[in-house]
C-alpha cells in the first residue's frame, strides 16, 4: 500500500518507560500545552492544535510530488488489504508506535526506516523509529519494539549515499529527505525513493535476516554506511566492534545497548554479519569522530563502516543481507547461510515473506463490511502477529535470563512479551488461531522462570524489565492451559506463580513479583500508606488470583483454589459505598479523604490525587473486575445505577478524545478499561454493549496514520478490534467470551487441526447494530456469552441483527 493512500496525519503515548527523545518531546509538549491552556483557555488551545495538524497534514501529505514507485514487487491477495502506515503518526504522546517496515511473523529482524522531524531533526517521536509526520530518513535499522513507549533497538543502521556526500558520510547522523508520495509498504516489504541522491530503497526480510536492495540513479560511486552502534533515540551503546572482510564481501561485529528496558538488566549484546552482493571498491572505518580509509577493524562506543562500490556494466544495484544473533557472530553467520545466504534473488526472499504473511492473514477470512473496515481488520490482524520476538538462532541457541546460552529443543524461544497488555487480547487470539505459537510462548515463559526465578511481567531481550505491575503471566498461562494448550510444564509454571502469589518474590530473582504482598495478605487488600499504586495493583492481583484459582482447580489443588478465590475478592475492601468507587484505603482502614475520581495520572502534577492508580483515573479503574462482572454490579447502589454510570462513562468519551488526550472517561488507548464496554451484558443491557462496541469500532480506529487511540502495545488494541469485529470478546484468564456486535456478513476462523469456527451474520449493515438472536451450533444462547469449550471443535456462531434493541 502506498503511503499516499493515507488521508490524514498525526499522534503517541505509553507502554514501557518513556526515555530520551520521547521524554523530552513529552515534557516540551506538556509544558507548551499547559501554558497555552492557562493563558488562553481550552477553545484557543483546540484551535491552535487544529491549525498545527492542518499544517502538518499539508506539509506531509499534500505538499509532495505526485506519483508512486511503480516497483515490480506486489502484495499478496490479503496483504494488499494491510496498511502498515496505520498507527505510525498522530500526536506524539498518544502514538500507536507502529512501523511500516519489513518483518516476518514474530521476526527477530524488523527492518525499517528511522526518521527525523521536519524542523529540528529530532528522532523517535514514534518509539518504533518511524514517525509519519517526519520528512527525513536517517537510515534503515534492523530491530525495534512495536506498540511500546520504550526505546529499544535501531541496531546496525544502514544509510545509502553517493560519493559527493562522503566527507560527511561517516557522521553519526546523516539525513535524507523523502516524500510519502514515493513510499510503499505491505507485509514483508517496504520501499522509498530518496530524491536528492536518486536512490530507490527496497527492504524485505526473513525471520533473522534483513535484506536490502539499493538502486542508485546517479553516476557517482555508491556508498553504504553501516553504523554498528546506532540506536533509537539517545540510547547508550558501548563495546561496539566491527571487522571488514573484503574478500568475503562481509562485515561482522557486535554491540552492547542500554535501551529503556535493556539497561534494567545490564545491557543487551547483539551480533551481526552483513554480506554484500558486489566487492568493495573502497572501505573505511570511523571510530568516534575519527575516520580512517582502508582500515578494516574498529571498536568503541561509536563505530561504523563506510563501504564504497564500483559500477559494473549497466547495473546500479547493491544488495546487503544482514543477519542477527543474540548469541554470537558465528550464529549470526549460520542464520544468514540458512535463511538468505544463497543466490536467491531479492524477489524470491520477498515471495517467501509474502507467503508467510498470507498464511497468517488467512487464519481469519471475512466477507462483507466496507472497504475501510476490511482494511482496518486485516491491518489489525497483521499487527497482532508481530510481537513477541523470535530469540532463538537456527541452531536453537538463545541467551537466557541467566545470561547463559541455552538450546531450545522442540520449541521456539520468544522474548519481548508486553504481557500486562497482551494477556487481555493478543494471547486469547493466539489461543484461538495460533495454538502452536501459543504453546511455544508458554514454554518460553517457563524457561524464563527457570533461569530467572519467576514468571515475568514484561520480559524483553534476556532479562526482566519489571515494567508495569501485577502478574499477568498468571492469566496468560492459565488461559492457555484451560483452552487445551497443554504441551508445556504447567506444574513448573504453577509452582512459580503460586510462590509469587502466596510467599513472595523468589530469592535472588530480578523479578519484582507482587509489590506489597505481605501487607495484602495481612490486611486483605493493598494499603495506600504502605505502597504506591495500591488500588490498581490490588485489582490486578485479584484478577491474577481468580485466574490461579481456576488453574489450581484444574490441577486438582482444591485447597489452593479456595484460597486464591478468597484472595480474588480483595477488591471489595477498596470499594467505598459512599463514593461508589474503588478508593485508596490506608492500613488503618481509612479511605483517602481528598478523593477526585476524574483526576488523571498523566496530568496530576505530583500525583497527589492519583498515586494509587496506574495510567488513568479512578473513574477508568472503577470497572476493573472483568472476571466477575456480576459481583461488580452488586457493589453499586442498584443495577440501574450501574448501567447509568457505565453509560455515562462512555458518553463522556467524545469521538476526538484519545487522538490527542486520553481524558478521564473511557479511553480506548490504554488497557485498564478495554473490557468495560462488555460489562453491560452482566447488568442485563446487552443492547448497550452492542451500541458502544459499534461506536468504538467506528470512532476509535481509522485507516490513516493515526489509526488507534494510543500505544498498540504489541498488538493489544489491534487484537481488540479483531475480536470485536467478529462479534465476541475474550475475558482473559478464563474460558469465557462475551457477545458484542459483529461487523461482517461472514467470518471463517481457522482454529487449526481442521477445526473451523464460522460466524454468520444475517441482516448486517451500519444501522443494524443490535443482536436480535444468536445461536451457537444451532442452539440459542440463553446469555450473551459462551465458553471456549463450546467451540473447542469448531462450530457455527449465527447472529441475526436489527436496528432496534430487542430487550433480550
Amino acid at each position: 500500500m502506498n503511503a499516499s493512500d493515507i488521508p490524514t496525519v498525526e499522534r503517541e503515548s505509553r507502554g514501557g518507560e518513556p526515555s530520551g527523545e520521547t521524554r523530552r518531546a513529552r515534557s516540551f509538549f506538556r509544558t507548551l500545552l499547559k501554558t497555552i491552556l492557562l493563558v488562553l483557555g481550552i477553545p484557543v488551545l483546540l484551535v491552535i492544535l487544529g491549525i498545527l495538524f492542518v499544517v502538518g497534514a499539508y506539509w506531509n501529505v499534500v505538499r509532495v510530488s505526485p506519483g508512486g514507485l511503480g516497483t515490480a514487487i506486489k502484495a499478496g491477495e490479503r496483504g494488499a488489504l494491510v496498511n502498515p502506515f496505520i498507527g505510525t503518526g498522530g500526536v506524539p504522546w498518544v502514538c500507536a508506535y507502529n512501523s511500516p517496515g519489513a518483518t516476518l511473523p514474530f521476526g527477530m529482524v524488523r527492518l525499517a526506516p528511522d526518521t527525523a522531524s521536519i524542523l529540528v531533526d529530532q528522532q523517535c517521536l514514534n518509539a518504533a523509529g518511524y514517525y509519519f509526520g517526519d520528512n527525513k530518513i536517517v537510515g534503515f535499522s534492523h530491530t525495534r519494539l512495536l506498540g511500546a513507549d520504550a526505546l529499544e533497538g535501531g541496531h546496525f543502521r544502514i544509510t545509502p549515499a553517493m560519493e559527493s556526500g562522503v566527507e560527511s558520510a561517516w557522521r553519526k547522523e546523516r539525513f535524507a529527505r523523502f516524500s510519502h508520495r514515493e513510499e510503499t509498504a505491505f507485509p514483508g516489504y517496504y520501499a522509498v525513493r530518496l530524491p536528492d541522491e536518486e536512490i530507490l530503497v527496497e527492504l524485505t526480510a526473513t525471520t533473522r535476516v534483513g535484506v536490502h536492495r539499493y538502486t542508485f540513479g546517479g553516476k557517482e560511486r555508491p556508498h553504504l554506511l553501516l553504523d554498528v552502534t546506532s540506536s533509537l533515540g539517545d540510547v547508550r551503546t558501548e563495546s561496539g566492534t566491527l571487522r571488514i572482510l573484503p574478500e568475503a564481501r562481509e562485515i561482522e561485529g557486535s554491540v552492547r545497548t542500554f535501551g529503556s528496558f535493556a539497561r534494567r538488566y545490564g545491557g543487551l549484546d547483539v551480533y551481526f554479519v552483513a554480506r554484500f552482493d558486489r566487492p568493495f571498491a573502497d572501505h573505511g572505518v570511523w571510530t568516534g569522530d575519527r575516520f580512517s580509509r582502508d582500515q578494516t577493524e574498529g571498536q568503541g562506543a561509536r563505530v561504523g563502516a563506510d563501504l564504497c562500490f564500483a559500477w559494473e556494466g549497466t547495473s546500479r544495484v547493491v544488495e546487503a543481507r544482514v543477519a542477527l544473533s543474540y548469541v554470537s557472530v558465528e550464529n549470526a553467520r549460520a542464520n544468514l547461510e540458512a535463511e538468505a545466504g544463497g543466490a536467491e534473488p531479492f524477489e524470491e526472499v520477498f515471495m517467501a515473506a509474502r507467503d508467510a504473511w498470507e498464511d497468517r492473514l488467512a487464519r481469519i477470512r471475512v466477507e462483507g463490511g466496507t472497504e475501510r473496515e476490511r482494511r482496518i481488520f486485516h491491518t489489525t490482524l497483521y499487527r497482532a502477529f508481530q510481537m513477541p520476538t523470535t530469540f532463538t538462532d537456527v541452531n536453537g541457541e538463545y541467551r537466557g535470563f541467566d545470561k547463559q546460552v541455552h538450546r531450545a529443543e522442540g520449541f521456539q524461544y520468544y522474548t519481548d512479551f508486553s504481557l500486562w497488555d497482551t494477556f487481555r487480547t493478543v494471547h486469547p487470539l493466539y489461543n484461538l488461531i495460533a495454538r502452536e505459537d501459543a504453546r511455544d510462548m508458554m514454554v518460553s515463559l517457563v524457561e524464563m522462570a527457570s533461569a530467572g526465578g519467576g514468571l515475568p511481567r514484561w520480559p524483553a531481550g534476556c532479562g526482566y524489565t519489571n515494567c508495569m505491575m501485577g502478574t499477568p503471566a498468571d492469566m496468560a498461562v492459565t488461559e492457555a492451559y484451560l483452552k487445551g494448550i497443554r504441551d508445556f510444564d504447567v506444574r513448573a509454571a504453577y509452582d512459580r506463580m503460586r510462590h509469587t502469589a502466596l510467599v513472595g518474590r523468589p530469592e535472588g530473582s530480578r523479578f519484582s513479583g507482587r509489590e506489597g504482598l505481605d501487607w495484602r495478605l495481612k490486611l486483605g487488600y493493598c494499603p495506600s500508606d504502605k505502597m504506591s499504586e495500591a488500588v490498581s495493583k490490588d485489582l490486578e492481583y485479584a484478577y491474577a488470583d481468580h485466574s490461579l484459582s481456576l488453574l489450581a482447580r484444574e490441577l486438582g489443588e482444591e485447597e489452593d483454589a479456595a484460597r486464591f478465590e478468597e484472595n480474588s475478592r480483595s477488591y471489595r475492601h477498596l470499594w467505598n459505598p459512599e463514593t461508589q468507587y474503588f478508593q485508596p484505603r490506608d492500613s488503618q482502614g481509612r479511605f483517602f479523604a481528598e478523593f477526585r475520581p476524574l483526576a488523571l495520572s498523566y496530568t496530576d502534577s505530583g500525583r497527589k490525587y492519583t498515586d494509587d492508580y496506574v495510567e488513568g483515573s479512578a473513574l477508568q479503574w472503577r470497572w476493573g473486575v472483568p472476571w466477575d462482572p456480576e459481583d461488580l454490579v452488586t457493589l453499586f447502589k442498584s443495577k440501574e445505577y450501574f448501567v447509568n454510570e457505565l453509560n455515562a462513562f462512555f458518553e463522556g468519551s467524545r469521538r476526538w478524545v484519545g487522538w490527542w488526550h486520553p481524558g478521564s472517561h473511557y479511553w480506548h488507548g490504554n488497557e485498564p478499561d478495554l473490557h468495560a464496554v462488555y460489562l453491560f451484558n452482566a447488568a442485563g443491557r446487552p443492547d448497550l454493549t452492542q451500541k458502544w462496541v459499534r461506536a468504538l469500532l467506528e470512532a476509535k480506529y481509522s485507516d490513516g496514520p493515526v489509526g488507534l487511540d494510543g500505544n498498540d502495545d504489541g498488538g493489544t488494541l489491534s487484537a481488540w478490534y479483531v475480536f470485536s469485529a467478529l462479534g465476541f470478546y475474550p475475558i482473559a484468564g478464563t474460558t469465557r467470551y462475551e457477545i458484542g456486535s459483529p461487523l461482517f456478513e461472514r467470518a471463517e476462523i481457522d482454529m487449526g487441526a481442521l477445526r473451523i469456527l464460522e460466524v454468520i451474520v444475517e441482516n448486517t449493515g451500519p444501522d443494524n447494530v443490535y443482536v436480535e438472536a444468536v445461536h451457537l451450533n444451532d442452539v440459542p444462547l440463553e446469555e450473551h456469552r459462551f465458553t471456549h469449550d463450546a467451540i473447542r471443535g469448531g462450530g457455527t456462531l449465527r447472529f441475526k441483527m436489527g436496528k432496534q434493541p430487542t430487550g433480550n
